[in-house]
């Protein structure tokens, strides 16, 4: 069977504060799975092998790079997220960017309440709400 998950990488061994974070904003989501490194490496002990936690639902993966990359989250590749309400779609709004970045703040663009924030990890989203 195939499977689509989205992936998130860390490099600055943020992955397991990141997970904790985003399963407590959406009610029912939590961590699937997790795999840290141990003292034997080749990643710093504790950190982040592979994970899996639902954030709204969806299955995502992470992970903490010991390997450090020319490159990062980018706003071109975003979880776009709805909600049922505009208060929910508010309070999402402002924890996911305290620390980080607005892209696009809160407001009826024409097609309904939407923000576009990064958070203080640098991971992009969409929020939009139903009414």
């Amino acid at each position: 069977m195939t499977d689509l998950v989205p992936f998130l990488m860390f490099q600055k061994r943020d992955a397991a504060e990141a997970m904790a974070f985003y399963t407590s904003l959406f009610p029912g989501d939590s961590v699937l799975s997790e795999q840290r490194y141990g003292a034997d490496g080749p990643g710093p002990e504790g950190t982040i092998v592979m994970a899996e936690f639902t954030v709204a639902g969806q299955r995502v993966r992470c992970s903490d790079s010991f390997v450090q990359h020319g490159f990062d989250f980018t706003p071109s590749t975003s979880l776009f997220v709805t909600v049922d309400s505009t208060d929910e779609l508010k309070r999402i709004y402002e924890a996911l960017g305290e620390g980080g970045g607005t892209l696009m703040p809160l407001d009826d663009y024409g097609f309904g309440p939407f923000a576009w924030v990064n958070d203080r990890w640098g991971v992009s989203w969409q929020l939009s709400a139903k009414g």
